[in-house]
């Protein structure tokens, strides 16, 4: 009697798993190639759309690379100006994103930035860190995060100097403002921080400071948001001016070398010229130094005699409730003038 033959088993279900994960991996592959397009696509149509406004924008696209699992766009010779005459060029902004979160970007200028002010000429930006971030790029205000960790800024020879020399942190922040009960409408919140900032010397910064360091944060709502346009030369605060847009619910807070305030304003808003209008209360703990120091600044735009008599009214103040009020393209201090308004455009 002869033993039966063993059954044979089937290698079928060994081969089952490598197919199913090869199936994956060649629609992952696919999915990642529709996005690249996409977004190279998108970015081409964004550009035009900018050029047909009667903005400068150029760049060289290094591709798409990060397969499989990130998307990374790599740009050179960037240059984005905009019809106001301010720009922002770099050598290299490179763009990344989960391929599979496409919706939240992260921007970095590896090699600094060159910033361009209208009539004041160019400033050279570098830093630890110059990184931008963005998601929510299907809302109608996307939230926006930008931090420069240890910038410098040197002015471009011939241009005008920049009233800060470095700092320790630039941070701006928007996202869309919504009211209490969650409803968004066409307003923006906005947050501003600067810390342990250097003033040029003999500039407005370092006088203020008393030759220390300035920290600085404003918070507040931009109203109106939907008018912040950049089609014309005055820039994009001037149709928003026109359509009277204004800054609510304002606050922050600042120290400026041995001299502490806290602010808060209901409202600002921009006289046509861009100068700023309103008033802004202040809590301020011994004013009497920085405004004493922003009377010595080498600054030709600072009113020294009316610096100088208002530091001499708050000299002997400890703490004390200050109204600084933007009022006919100048900034007063009681019935002192110290300086220009801050101009919006």
């Amino acid at each position: 009697m002869t033993d039966a033959p063993a059954p044979r088993h089937s290698r079928r279900g060994l081969f089952t798993p490598l197919i199913l994960a090869l199936l994956v991996l060649a629609a992952w592959t696919g999915w990642w190639f529709w996005l690249s397009s996409q977004i190279e696509g998108r970015l081409q149509a964004q550009a035009q759309a900018l050029r047909g406004q009667g903005w400068q924008v150029d760049y060289v696209s290094g591709g798409l690379t990060g397969w499989p699992f990130r998307t990374r766009l790599a740009l050179d010779h960037v240059k984005i100006a905009a019809p106001s005459g301010h720009a922002l060029a770099a050598p290299e902004l490179v763009a990344e994103a989960n391929a599979y979160n496409p919706d939240k970007w992260v921007i970095l200028a590896t090699d600094g930035l060159v910033l361009t002010r209208a009539d004041k000429g160019q400033v050279a930006v570098r830093g630890e860190a110059l990184r931008m971030s963005l998601h929510g790029l299907t809302q109608r205000w996307p939230n926006v995060a930008v931090d420069l960790t240890r910038p410098e800024f040197t002015p471009h020879p011939g241009s005008e100097a920049f009233p800060l020399r470095r700092a320790g942190k630039v941070e701006f922040y928007m996202r869309p403002h919504r009211t209490t009960d969650g409803a968004a409408h066409d307003s923006i919140d906005m947050l501003f921080r600067l810390a342990d900032a250097e003033g040029r010397d003999s500039g407005p910064v370092e006088g203020l400071a008393q030759g220390g360091r300035l920290t600085l944060q404003l918070e507040g709502v931009v109203e109106q948001a939907g008018n912040l346009r950049g089609m014309d030369e005055a820039g994009v605060f001037a149709a928003w001016t026109r359509a009277g847009g204004r800054f609510t619910q304002v606050r922050g807070r600042a120290v400026a070398g041995d001299s502490r305030a806290t602010l808060s304003s209901e409202a600002l808003s921009a006289r046509a010229d861009g100068r700023l209008e309103g008033q802004v209360s202040l809590k301020a703990e011994r004013p009497g130094a920085a405004i004493a120091g922003l009377a010595g600044t080498g600054q030709g735009a600072v009113n020294r005699v009316g610096a100088a008599g208002a530091a001499a009214a708050t000299a002997a103040a400890g703490d004390v409730d200050l109204t600084v009020v933007f009022r006919d393209g100048r900034t007063y201090l009681g019935a002192f003038a110290l300086a220009p308004a801050p101009k919006l455009f």
